[in-house]
C-alpha cells in the first residue's frame, strides 16, 4: 500500500531569524556580475600556477585527512548552526558519517589553500566566493541517494515526494527562473492577512502614498511619527501580522504612525534620484504636520530608507528648517568606509560599480528579482540548497512565511537613484559635508540639530553593527545608541512578545564600537520598550485621539494599505 505524502512542517523555531538573516530587502546598493564569479575562478587558477607549494600541502592535507575518514578516525563535524546535517543518520551510519566527513575535508582543503595564497584582498575575496559556492553545491545533502532525509521521505511515501519535488522543480523552472521558491505565494495576501491594520492614505504624489493609521487609544501624543522605508522592498515589513506589526505596537502606545509607502518605478520614471525623493518627502511631511497640527514631526528610516531621512534631515538644516525634531534610523550604515570588511564590501571596486551603474542605465531601472538573485548566491545554503532539498528532494512546499513573503515582494530602483547610493561609495558624503548637494541643499550632518535614536542587530551581515555604531557617531551626542541580539531585519520585528529579545544600551561617546559593547548596559527584552519610553518623552503634550483620519486639506482616500503596494 502507499503511503501518503506527509504534509509540509510547519516552520521551526528559528525559521523567522533564519530568514531575517538573509532578507535582500534593507541592501539595495550592490549587484555583483556574473563576470566577478568569472574573475573569481580565474584568480583560483592564478593561485594554483603561483602557489605551487601550497597547493602541493593541501593536497597532502586532503590525502591525509581522508585516510582518517575512512580509517573512521576523523573528528571532523559540522559548525555550529550548520543543520544541514541535522538528520541523526550522518553519525549512526558509518558510511554517511564517512561521507560526511570526507566532504568537510574537502572544504578545509580548498579554503585552506584560498586562505594561505599570496593572491591581492580582491582577488582572494573573489575566490573565496566562487569556492564556497562550489563546497555548498557538492553538499552530499543536495543529492536524493546521498539524503538520508530525502531517501526516507521517498520510501515512506512510495514515491510520491519524488513526483511532487519534480512538479515543483518545473514550476519553479518555468515561473521562478529556475531558483527553488522560498515561500508559497498562494499563503499570503496583502491588505487581508498582511498589512491589514487600519488606516488610510492621506496623502499621494508620484512618487510616495502616505497612510495614517486609526488610534487605538483615547488619547495620543500630538507629534506624530513618520516612517520611511527602503525603496527596494515594500514598506509593510513594519506591518505583517499583527503580532509583531511594529505599527500596532507604536499605535497602542499612544504614538500617531504614519508611513510612506513608496511606488513601484518602470523604465519611465529612470531620471528620479535621491533628490526627487528627498523632495516628495518634504511634501509628504508638510502633510502630516498639517493634519495633525504638529510643527515637526518624528522621522524614522531603516537603511536605504534612512538613507533617505538622513539626507532629508540635512537639506532641512542646509535651509534652516525645523520640520524634523527628532530622527530614528535602524540597521541604517551612514559612513560606507567601514563597509570595506563586509562580506559585500570587500568585493566593490570602481568597476564592479561602473558596470552595475551601466546596467541599470540601459534598463532604467534595477530590478528587485534580479538583485535577489544574485544575494541569493551569495548565501546559497539558505537561499538556495535549503529550498532545493525542501522543495525538490523532500518533495514539500515551501515554507509559508510572512516574512519571506515580504522578503519575495521586490520592487524595483529608477536607474538614477542606484546610481546615487552607488556613488556614495566613493564620495561618503554623510562624513564629507559638502561632497553632495540635493535641491540646492549642501548635505552637512553636523549641522542636523535632532534627538537621534540608531539601532543595530549584533548579526546582522548587510550593514555590520560596526558600521551602524559609526552612523550613530555621524548624528552626534545626543545620540541613543541599541545594539539589538539579532539580525538585519529582526532588530526591527523584535516585538515585546519575544521571548529571546535582548540588547545593549549605553554612550556613543567612546571612540570605537569595542569600547562601547564592553561598558554597555545589557538589558532583557525588547528594545521597542525603551524605545517607547523615548518616543513618549520627545513627543509634545498629550492630546485627544484624531476623530477621523485625515483632515480638510488631505483627506482619507483609499483605505490602507493603499494603492502603490500593489503594484507589480
Amino acid at each position: 500500500m502507499i503511503k501518503r505524502k506527509r504534509p509540509a512542517p510547519a516552520p521551526d523555531d528559528d525559521t523567522p531569524e533564519r530568514a531575517s538573516r538573509h532578507t535582500l530587502a534593507l541592501n539595495p546598493l550592490i549587484n555583483l556580475r556574473p563576470e566577478d564569479f568569472v574573475q573569481g575562478a580565474k584568480a583560483i587558477l592564478k593561485a594554483v600556477a603561483a602557489n605551487p607549494a601550497i597547493a602541493g600541502r593541501q593536497a597532502g592535507r586532503f590525502a591525509g585527512d581522508l585516510r582518517k575518514v575512512i580509517g573512521g578516525k576523523s573528528d571532523k563535524a559540522p559548525a555550529s548552526g550548520d543543520k544541514r546535517f541535522a538528520d541523526k543518520t550522518w553519525t549512526a551510519s558509518p558510511l554517511h558519517r564517512r561521507l560526511m566527513q570526507g566532504y568537510f575535508a574537502m572544504g578545509d582543503a580548498v579554503g585552506g589553500f584560498v586562505e594561505q595564497t599570496s593572491l591581492s584582498d580582491l582577488d582572494k575575496s573573489r575566490a573565496q566566493l566562487v569556492t564556497t559556492m562550489l563546497i555548498d553545491a557538492v553538499a552530499p545533502t543536495n543529492g536524493l541517494l546521498t539524503n538520508p532525509a530525502a531517501l526516507r521521505q521517498a520510501l515512506d511515501t512510495g514515491g510520491v515526494s519524488v513526483w511532487e519535488g519534480a512538479k515543483n522543480f518545473a514550476r519553479d523552472l518555468a515561473k521562478n527562473r529556475g531558483l527553488p521558491s522560498q515561500v508559497d505565494l498562494t499563503a499570503f495576501k496583502v491588505g487581508e492577512n498582511l498589512a491589514n491594520t487600519p488606516g488610510a492614505v492621506v496623502f499621494k504624489n508620484q512618487l510616495i502614498e502616505v497612510i495614517q493609521y486609526g488610534s487605538l487609544s483615547e488619547t495620543v501624543k500630538q507629534r506624530p511619527l513618520v516612517i520611511v522605508p527602503p525603496q527596494i522592498n515594500k514598506y509593510y515589513a513594519v506591518d505583517l501580522s499583527p503580532d509583531k506589526s511594529m505599527v500596532r505596537y507604536l499605535l497602542s502606545s499612544g504614538i500617531q504612525t504614519f508611513c510612506v509607502s513608496w511606488r513601484n518605478p518602470t523604465a519611465a520614471e529612470r531620471d528620479w534620484g535621491l533628490d526627487t525623493y528627498v523632495a516628495a518627502l518634504d511634501e509628504a511631511i508638510d502633510a502630516v504636520c498639517e493634519i495633525t497640527g504638529s510643527p515637526d514631526v518624528t522621522l524614522m528610516g531603516s537603511c536605504s530608507g534612512g538613507i533617505t531621512a538622513a539626507s532629508y534631515a540635512a537639506t532641512l538644516a542646509a535651509r534652516r528648517q525645523a520640520k524634523v525634531k527628532n530622527i530614528v534610523l535602524a540597521v541604517c550604515v551612514l559612513n560606507y568606509q567601514t563597509m570595506g570588511d563586509s562580506t559585500l564590501g570587500v568585493l566593490i571596486t570602481p568597476q564592479t560599480v561602473a558596470a552595475a551603474k551601466k546596467a541599470s542605465s540601459l534598463r532604467g531601472v534595477l530590478d528587485g528579482h534580479d538583485l535577489a538573485r544574485m544575494f541569493a548566491w551569495m548565501r546559497p545554503n539558505d537561499l538556495i540548497w535549503n529550498y532545493w532539498v525542501n522543495n525538490y528532494l523532500m518533495g514539500n512546499k515551501p515554507p509559508a512565511f510572512d516574512i519571506l513573503y515580504w522578503n519575495a515582494d521586490t520592487t524595483r530602483l529608477p536607474a538614477r537613484l542606484h546610481a546615487d547610493y552607488l556613488d556614495f561609495y566613493f564620495s561618503n558624503p554623510f562624513v564629507n559635508a559638502g561632497a553632495l548637494t540635493l535641491n540646492g541643499a549642501a548635505v552637512d550632518m553636523g549641522k542636523v540639530e535632532a534627538d537621534s535614536y540608531v539601532v543595530a542587530g549584533v548579526t546582522d551581515h548587510i550593514t555590520p553593527w560596526k558600521s551602524v555604531f559609526q552612523t550613530a557617531k555621524i548624528l552626534g551626542e545626543k545620540t541613543t545608541f541599541i545594539l539589538s541580539n539579532s539580525g538585519h531585519l529582526q532588530s526591527l520585528l523584535n516585538p515585546p512578545t519575544n521571548p529571546k529579545a535582548s540588547f545593549s544600551t549605553g554612550t556613543i561617546a567612546h571612540k570605537d564600537a569595542d569600547q562601547f559593547l564592553a561598558d554597555a548596559e545589557r538589558r532583557g527584552g525588547s528594545w521597542w520598550l525603551h524605545w517607547r519610553e523615548w518616543l513618549e518623552t520627545r513627543s509634545r503634550e498629550t492630546v485627544a485621539a484624531p476623530s477621523r483620519l485625515g483632515s480638510d486639506a488631505h483627506p482619507a482616500t483609499t483605505p490602507a494599505p493603499g494603492t502603490y503596494v500593489y503594484e507589480k
